[in-house]
């Protein structure tokens, strides 16, 4: 997976270098943050045997969850601004699954906020549904579009998609579908089990240690591809070898911690095994963007992609001013938030293991 420059590669600013790290590193922290959520989502109806688990579970996300989405605002941000081309060319090409994945982001959203509007049974399985498939649909579709950069689109001259839809639906991709939904099924499964009690954090666990293997494989078949298909490519990606063994060594042993009852190290070894991931698919593509499987002339790179290095200063000291107070501010929420929650012990009401009284459910409006 290690591959040199070559001598002769062009010449890449300092600037365009620093945000192509940056938006590698917003869709890492975006993975990592929105990967449990959406795993909680797609374990609703496996974790939740009733309605209280369902809002137990749901609760557990309730504080952070529309927080963790600011981090595809900023990645989508920062693309757009940095990166125009890449981003007119992404958003062209891949335009029904981005499509699909606002609605379903969308959809999720909207039932979190109704789901309590009504008690009536049926309301409340028809929003859980929309949780449900709101949170299977991205995970799934985010694997999908990720492969294809990687892997090579039909780009032609002038930075134009050429394709369809169905070009996007290729082994390779789907392997990367599979990858990341099961990869966000198994970090929900262990957030659950690190923010629960009693039965559900016994259920959420056994989902875990049963989810661990089936991930492990997945992403040990993907990255094995993706070595395969960048010696074979020639590519001029730079992936330190550790980096893909450790994220595959850190989602393997997630089903031992549980059994040790290490939770917390659970949660870590799901994370460094997302974030090994998006960080091996960003070092693999450097210094392209998108791969054209046309002609390696017709690639997008960091150099061919970017802005004028006047827009790219602004935004490097806008960035450095705000990330810092966005990270203070979300690690606060985390803090805050932190205690596990339980089922009621009152109608109605939601509680933390530290006992500070009813926790405001998320189908109301949590801050």
């Amino acid at each position: 997976m290690h591959t040199l420059l070559a001598s002769s590669a062009p010449a890449y600013s300092g600037l365009e270098i620093f945000w192509f790290v940056v938006i590698g590193i917003l869709w890492s922290v975006y993975f990592l943050l929105e990967g449990f959520d959406f795993g909680i989502g797609m374990l609703l109806p496996i974790l939740g045997r009733d309605d209280l688990d369902r809002r137990v579970l749901i609760n557990t996300i309730g504080p952070v969850w529309d927080g963790n989405e600011v981090w595809l605002l900023t990645a989508g941000g920062a693309t757009f601004a940095a990166f125009p081309n890449w981003y007119a060319t992404l958003f062209s090409g891949f335009y029904l699954p981005l499509f699909l994945i606002l609605a379903a982001l969308i959809f999720r959203g909207v039932a979190f906020e109704f789901r309590a509007k009504r008690s009536f049974p049926a309301w409340r399985a028809a929003w859980d549904q929309a949780i449900f498939w709101g949170s299977v649909i991205p995970a799934l579709l985010w694997g999908v579009a990720f492969a294809n950069m990687l892997r090579g689109v039909p780009i032609g001259a002038h930075e134009s998609y050429l394709g369809s839809f169905f070009n996007l639906l290729n082994p390779y991709a789907l392997v990367g579908g599979v990858t990341t939904l099961l990869l966000f099924a198994l970090h929900g499964a262990v957030f659950a089990s690190l923010k629960t009690t009693d039965d559900i954090h016994v259920r959420a666990s056994r989902a875990a240690t049963l989810l661990a293997p089936a991930a492990t494989a997945a992403l040990l078949a993907f990255l094995a591809w993706t070595y395969v298909n960048a010696h074979n490519m020639h590519n001029t990606g730079l992936v330190p070898p550790f980096v893909p063994v450790l994220s595959i060594a850190a989602v393997a042993v997630v089903g031992w911690l549980l059994r040790e009852k290490l939770e917390g190290w659970a949660f870590v070894a799901t994370a460094v095994g997302i974030v090994g991931l998006t960080a091996t698919l960003f070092l693999n593509l450097y210094p392209r963007v998108m791969v054209s499987s046309i002609s390696k002339t017709y690639d997008l790179t960091i150099g061919n992609a970017a802005s004028a290095p006047y827009t790219l200063r602004v935004m490097t000291i806008v960035a450095l001013i705000f990330t810092p107070l966005v990270l203070v501010y979300q690690g606060w929420s985390y803090w805050v938030f932190r205690a596990r929650v339980l089922r009621p012990r009152q109608s109605g009401h939601v509680v933390t293991s530290a006992d500070q009284g009813p926790m405001p459910s998320v189908e109301g409006r949590v801050p």
